[in-house]
């Protein structure tokens, strides 16, 4: 029996298939923690969702801001990005099948001592916060509302939490918070749009972790999202984007009790320019 943190697919169905054979995945035995993203950029995103769907309670999986850009584009609400690679399940028979199943999955996940977000997690939440939040926006993309949700869901406004926040401002910057962010300022206002690595830091601005004063500081959080910040072992943090569908590599990390996790990597034949 193990558990494997996965980091972004982004559609890259081959290099997983090698990773899994490696380490003699077995579904009836062991569990696949993957940490969203699952879909777009590369060439096989309906063979990845049907592959995952296919382990049921074996694959554990977030949704990723490509993730949700799927649900809005299939349900008309958002137009396809010149670079979107999500034909292959809009096109499918078993279109509606694998668009249900993705808005079943989660928003955060909370299991062997670690949290587990696709972006970050603002200064001023707990890990309590986080499960709560995460769980509110489950609620309304698993519900009768999710189409009313995904019309209103991108934005980058509001850019910071407040606890009287309601309605569908509330719910972005949850979804911005757990899916998008990468930098804030120390008083937590989200930057959406840099992308490059920690060095590259606009002024005033800081990796979300490293927010001083963080409430989460106590709690491990394993991440993707951040490719161009690849794999990422401190203590309380977990980055698993090794930029797989840009050239990189499809990161694992096989989780152990005493905490000596083994990193797990598999090329991946795919070569995109980076992006988000």
């Amino acid at each position: 029996m193990a558990d494997y943190l996965i980091g972004d697919l982004q559609g890259c169905d081959a290099p997983l298939a090698r990773l899994l054979a490696r380490i003699a995945y077995s579904p009836s035995r062991d569990t696949l923690w993957l940490l969203g993203d699952l879909v777009n950029r590369g060439p096989a995103s309906a063979a990845v969702l049907r592959r995952l769907s296919g382990y049921g309670a074996a694959a554990r999986c977030l949704l990723g801001n490509h993730d949700l850009s799927l649900l809005a584009v299939a349900h008309g609400h958002r137009a396809p990005h010149r670079n979107d690679t999500m034909d292959d399940i809009l096109q499918a028979p078993d279109r509606e099948a694998m668009l249900e199943w993705l808005r079943h999955r989660s928003m955060a996940l909370q299991a062997h001592g670690i949290l587990m977000v696709h972006g970050g997690v603002l200064p001023q939440w707990s890990a309590p916060q986080v499960m709560g939040l995460a769980g509110e926006v489950e609620s309304v993309l698993r519900g009768p509302g999710l189409v009313d949700f995904l019309a209103q869901m991108w934005g980058n406004q509001p850019d910071r939490w407040d606890d009287g926040l309601s309605g569908a401002n509330r719910l972005r910057v949850i979804v911005n918070a757990l899916t998008r962010l990468r930098f804030c300022t120390p008083e937590g206002v989200m930057d959406l749009k840099a992308s490059g690595g920690p060095e590259q830091a606009p002024g005033g601005l800081l990796p979300w972790f490293e927010v001083p004063g963080r409430r989460t500081a106590d709690v491990t959080i394993a991440f993707g999202h951040w490719s161009t910040l690849g794999y990422l072992r401190r203590p309380g943090l977990i980055g698993l984007d090794t930029g797989c569908v840009w050239g990189g590599c499809l990161s694992a990390l096989r989780l152990a009790e005493d905490g000596g996790h083994e990193l797990i990597q598999e090329p991946c034949e795919q070569a995109q320019a980076p992006g988000e």
